[in-house]
């Protein structure tokens, strides 16, 4: 049996909030409900785990002998996925005859594998791409075939949505990319800069998922159909996330976890902020929500928009916030900010009901 966790025994519950219909780009304030909302204190789960769960297993490191070209290491204790994700792109690094260089880097979502290639100047194509991947899924180190392929670069969007087309694979832009997300932080801060023809200018110049310029993208109407009744600013321990604690991949219905960065998972007691939807129609809620690549959720505070960011580049307008939720915005943002973009939001019907997607989520981080 699978056993649920409860969210009004570990949310920290603000206000709940009434979902007013924002139309165009004028709307009155949110409503706040009057219904009555219990404060919650925090409760870690003391039900027993098992040694494994509680125990972060050692991620032994193997590297596989291929082409002076490609650099690729499989972990053992790490759980093979089939979703994938993919970058290409140009590094901060200059080569000898004075070209960028270029990699392909390929991991999946729980980092059992990471692999990279350099390519050439003259054969970034979705040809090369193609052939790349191709011979990835081949290779007989890989016992777990992908089934979806992520990549979150808008500005290579066309090229790798030609090569991933050609594939038995399913290519889906999307944010939703924190596994090699995290691995690219970690080559800029630990490989890049050690490497000759390093250019820090042009590393302050990498984007991530978004357009080059200022992101003046402006959200649009929230469908219908992803739109709930009420939400409330929320909060739990991490140590509820982490091995060992209530929520895991079992319970959390159409959602998903991405993965925490291991320098987080010593501050167990630190407060993850979150925002849960309540809604009639939580089952239907969260299956649109699932199909929508949720990557993140973010309070304007200038503007005073909650805003939803979904697949590669859209942004919903979810709520106009007033005084008070702009505090409760700020907060949330402050503590997005301490865990290194860690948040999550939940889809539910009422306080006491169990989750119909719960999703732990990481903002894609800038300069990567």
């Amino acid at each position: 049996m699978v056993r649920g966790f409860t969210p009004s025994k570990l949310f920290v519950v603000l206000t709940i909030t009434a979902l007013a219909v924002v139309s165009g780009f004028s709307s009155t304030s949110p409503r706040t409900s009057h219904v009555t909302i219990r404060q919650h204190r925090p409760v870690i789960s003391t039900v027993a785990a098992s040694p494994v769960s509680r125990t972060r297993l050692a991620n032994t490191a193997t590297t596989v002998e291929t082409d002076p070209d490609i650099e690729f290491t499989m972990y053992e204790g790490k759980k093979p996925s089939e979703d994938w994700e993919l970058d290409c792109y140009s590094r901060p690094v200059m080569t000898e005859g004075g070209k960028k260089l270029w990699e392909v880097l390929i991991t999946d979502s729980t980092g059992s594998f990471r692999f990279c290639k350099t390519l050439p100047s003259n054969k970034v194509n979705s040809k090369e791409v193609r052939q790349t991947v191709e011979n990835l899924m081949e290779d007989p180190n890989i016992d777990t075939k992908p089934s979806t392929i992520r990549f979150f670069r808008g500005a290579m969007f066309n090229m790798i949505n030609i090569a991933l087309g050609e594939l038995d694979v399913v290519g889906r832009p999307s944010r939703c990319t924190n596994s090699i997300a995290q691995w690219l932080e970690e080559r800029h801060r630990d490989v890049y800069p050690n490497m000759e023809g390093y250019r820090a200018s042009m590393a302050g110049s990498q984007t991530s998922g978004g357009p080059s310029f200022l992101n003046i993208r402006t959200p649009v109407k929230m469908p219908d159909a992803l739109r709930g009744e009420k939400y409330a600013f929320v909060a739990l321990p991490l140590a509820e996330l982490l091995p060992g604690g209530s929520i895991n991949d079992e319970n959390i219905g159409v959602g998903r976890l991405c993965s925490i960065p291991e320098n987080l998972s010593t501050n167990a007691d630190t407060f993850v902020q979150g925002i849960v939807i309540l809604t009639q129609r939580p089952d239907a809620l969260a299956a649109w929500l699932a199909g929508t690549e949720l990557a993140s959720m973010s309070c304007d505070l200038r503007k005073r928009d909650l805003i939803m960011e979904t697949d590669i580049d859209t942004r919903y307008l979810m709520a106009r916030l007033n005084d008070q939720q702009r505090e409760e915005g700020v907060a949330f943002e402050e503590g997005k900010d301490a865990l290194e973009g860690l948040h999550f939001v939940c889809v539910q019907r009422d306080e006491e009901d169990d989750p119909a997607g719960f999703w732990l989520m990481r903002e894609l981080p800038t300069g990567i």
